[in-house]
């Protein structure tokens, strides 16, 4: 049964969306928290694909501008140049989508959430991803990755561009054979000046819309869901991000985390500042298995 939705373009973006959400059922909702979102027709929601990534240009979806890897643009230390990037790539990505979609092609790496920049510090050569970051200094990395997100999201003050996801919070940068087990056993010190100021840069000053999670753990805890993690996130500061954002996460990898007794002892409960992503299907199975048991 087809259900009219409330499309009043002059009510408040939030309260559409909590109209819309109060006509959903809780499988519908379950849906909606997987990568690759089905169409809800009774409700006239299209399929989303939220994977999609522009690390250096809007990849993998046909033709787009190649600018130099993460790691060559970071060696100009150019930050208005880098910002001018972004602002290129977004234009690409925005017409990119709006040409796929007028053709009913919303499919992978045709959606407007981009899973970068990529902020993890490159210490290790042998870690095999450090092109893809701007190199070992916290400071260049909290400067460029707040340019390259505002470059990305836009400035206009009730739309966004695209969506930024920087990546991956917080000590992930290797090994990556290992990433779905690997614990980062990192200093509070070392997290707190090192590995968190470019995340807190780009979602307080940057203004990034999603955070995606590392694969790892960190003192054994999956390092995503940690709320040690959140709780330091802000917490040197004093800072809150200007709105709630949702976080990519890797379910399958969390779980095979958690799996050993280790682990399993500390795992968290999970709480979020918003919503949850999940770039694997098995999420819908564990929320609707949760929610008949009384979540």
């Amino acid at each position: 049964m087809r259900t009219r939705v409330d499309r009043s373009w002059n009510r408040p973006a939030e309260d559409r969306a909590r109209d819309l959400l109060a006509r959903m059922t809780l499988a519908e909702k379950c849906t909606q928290l997987t990568y690759d979102s089905p169409a809800i027709p009774r409700l006239d929601i299209p399929a989303y694909n939220w994977w999609n990534e522009c690390l250096h240009g809007v990849g993998r979806a046909g033709l787009a501008t190649v600018f130099p890897q993460a790691i060559g643009l970071a060696a100009t230390f150019d930050v208005d140049l880098i910002h001018r990037v972004a602002v290129a790539i977004s234009d690409e990505a925005r017409a990119k989508h709006h040409a796929h979609a007028s053709r009913g092609d919303r499919g992978i790496y045709k959606g407007l959430t981009f899973w970068s920049p990529n902020i993890n510090i490159f210490r290790d050569p042998r870690w095999g991803r450090g092109h893809e970051t701007y190199g070992e200094c916290p400071y260049l990395t909290s400067r460029i990755g707040v340019a390259f997100v505002r470059g990305l999201q836009g400035d206009d003050p009730n739309y966004l561009k695209v969506i930024a996801t920087p990546k991956h919070m917080a000590a992930h940068s290797g090994p990556e054979k290992g990433r779905h087990g690997f614990d980062a056993k990192v200093s509070e010190a070392d997290l707190n000046d090192t590995y968190l100021p470019a995340f807190r840069a780009t979602v307080v000053e940057g203004g990034a819309f999603s955070v995606m999670g590392a694969y790892t753990a960190s003192t054994a805890l999956p390092a995503a869901p940690a709320r040690c993690c959140w709780n330091r996130f802000f917490a040197a500061s004093g800072d809150s991000p200007a709105t709630p954002f949702p976080i990519v996460a890797r379910l399958p990898i969390f779980m095979s985390i958690t799996r050993s007794p280790k682990h399993r002892r500390n795992r968290p409960r999970w709480r979020y500042p918003a919503g949850l992503i999940s770039a694997a299907g098995r999420i819908t199975r564990i929320c609707i298995r949760r929610s008949r048991r009384g979540w």
